[in-house]
C-alpha cells in the first residue's frame, strides 16, 4: 500500500492569538539614590505582522521597556517583575544563555546609535554573518552571499564592496541600513526599533522609515517603532502607547488616538511638532517643566506638575487607566482632553497663572536663534555681523 507523499498533507495550522502580550512589566533599579521605577506596571500585546509606537519624551520609560522585553538589562542592581508572554512563552525567566538562541533568531532590534551598536574593529560583512553562521549554521561562502544580499536588500550600494569596510569608512544613513540588516538577517518575527533616525537628518530619516515599513510588510513581521515623536507614527503604525513617567499614559489604534486623544501629555506632544505652515522663527511650543523623578514621583498624577488642566484630585491620587469610547483605547486622566471639566480647569487655571506654557507667554526671538543683525556690521574685517539678544554682548 502506497502513502500520500509529504507535499500532499495539509499545512499546520496558523498560529493564534498575540505574537507578544506584556502583563504588568515592572523593570527597578536599585541605585544610592533608591528605587528608580524606568518601567512601572507596563500591559500591552501585538499581533503578528502589526506595528506599535511607542511615544514619549526622553526619560519617559520607552527604550526601558524595549530593552526589559528583550532582556538586555544589567546582570545587578535591576529588578524585573511581570509576564512577557512571546509566542505562548513566557520568557521573563530565561537565563541569558537561554535567550541568546532568541535574539536576533526570533527577536530583534534596531538600535539608536549606529556607531556605539556596530563593532568599530569588525569588518561590516563579519558582523551580518556572525549570525548567520552561529543561528542558522550557515557555511561562510553561504552566509557572505546572504549578507550580500541583505546589505542589496537595505539599499546600500555595491554591496560586495562594502561588506570589506569597517564602520567608520560609511555615512550615518549607510551604518543604520547596516544595522538594520544584521537585525533582518535571521529574519524575526519581533523587530525592535529604538528611535532608528535620531542621528540622521531628514532625508535620511524618511528613507530609513520607509525602509523599515517596507521590510515589515515584505516579511510580514511584527515590529514596535520607539520614539519621541507623534509625527513618525502617525501613518506608519496600526496602534500606539504613550509612555510618561515609566506608564502607558494613553493607547489607542493610531486612527483612534489623533481623532480624540484624552490625555494632556499627548496634546502637548503633539502641539509640539513644528508645522509647515507657521511663518519662519515662529517659536516651537514647549513642554514646561520637568519629567517627574522616577525615585520620589508626585503623589498623584506624574503629569500633574506640568498638566494645564490639574485640579486638585490629580495632586493626590494617581488616575488608572480608564476606558474611552472605544474598548481598545485607554487613558490614564481624571479630566480629560475636550470635556467641560477640562475646560473649565484649565480657564481657572490660566486665571490663576497656574500651567500657562512659557512659549505661548515668551516674547518671540528674531532669527530664532536669540541674535539680532548690527546695524553697525559693514562688512569690514572684525566686524560682528550680529548682535546678542537684547542686553547681550555682539557675537
Amino acid at each position: 500500500m502506497s502513502t500520500s507523499p509529504a507535499t500532499d498533507a495539509p499545512p499546520p495550522p496558523s498560529p493564534t492569538g498575540p505574537l507578544l502580550e506584556v502583563v504588568d512589566l515592572k523593570t527597578h533599579y536599585v541605585t544610592a539614590r533608591g528605587i528608580v521605577r524606568a518601567v512601572d506596571g507596563v500591559s500591552l500585546s501585538l499581533d503578528r505582522g502589526r506595528t506599535l509606537g511607542v511615544v514619549g519624551e526622553s526619560g519617559s520609560g520607552k527604550t526601558q521597556l524595549a530593552r526589559s522585553i528583550m532582556g538586555l538589562l544589567p546582570a545587578k542592581n535591576v529588578r524585573r517583575e511581570g509576564r512577557i508572554i512571546y509566542e505562548g512563552r513566557d520568557i521573563l525567566s530565561i537565563p541569558p544563555p537561554e535567550m541568546r538562541r532568541v535574539w536576533g533568531a526570533e527577536i530583534a532590534m534596531v538600535f539608536q546609535d549606529p556607531m556605539t551598536s556596530l563593532n568599530p574593529v569588525m569588518k561590516v560583512g563579519k558582523q551580518i554573518t556572525e549570525s548567520l553562521c552561529f543561528h542558522l549554521r550557515m557555511p561562510k561562502a553561504k552566509a557572505r552571499e546572504t549578507a550580500v544580499a541583505l546589505l542589496g536588500s537595505v539599499g546600500i550600494p555595491e554591496p560586495a564592496r562594502r561588506l570589506e569596510e569597517y564602520p567608520h569608512q560609511l555615512s550615518g544613513g549607510m551604518r543604520q541600513r547596516v544595522t538594520i540588516a544584521i537585525a533582518l538577517a535571521c529574519g524575526p518575527k519581533l523587530l525592535f526599533a529604538d528611535e532608528p533616525t535620531t542621528a540622521l537628518d531628514v532625508t535620511v530619516q524618511a528613507q530609513i522609515l520607509d525602509l523599515l515599513q517596507h521590510q515589515q510588510q515584505e516579511r510580514h513581521m511584527a515590529m514596535v517603532l520607539v520614539t519621541h515623536d507623534l509625527g513618525v507614527v502617525a501613518g506608519r503604525t496600526d496602534h500606539i502607547a504613550v509612555m510618561y513617567g515609566g506608564k502607558i499614559v494613553e493607547q489607542a489604534t493610531t486612527t483612534g488616538l489623533f481623532a480624540d486623544m484624552h490625555h494632556p501629555y499627548t496634546e502637548a506632544l503633539l502641539h509640539s511638532i513644528p508645522r509647515v505652515e507657521q511663518a519662519s522663527h515662529t517659536r516651537l511650543t514647549a513642554i514646561g517643566g520637568r519629567p517627574p523623578d522616577l525615585v520620589n514621583p508626585p503623589a498623584g498624577c506624574n503629569f500633574a506638575p506640568r498638566c494645564p488642566y490639574v485640579h486638585d484630585r490629580c495632586l493626590t491620587e494617581e488616575p488608572p487607566l480608564l476606558v474611552a469610547d472605544s474598548p481598545d483605547h485607554l487613558y490614564r486622566c481624571w479630566s480629560p482632553v475636550g470635556t467641560p471639566e477640562a475646560r473649565e480647569h484649565r480657564a481657572r487655571n490660566e486665571a490663576a497663572g497656574i500651567g500657562i506654557e512659557p512659549s505661548a507667554a515668551a516674547p518671540e526671538v528674531p532669527l530664532g536663534m536669540g541674535r539680532v543683525p548690527n546695524p553697525d556690521f559693514d562688512g569690514s574685517p572684525g566686524t560682528p555681523r550680529f548682535g546678542g539678544a537684547p542686553g547681550a554682548p555682539g557675537v
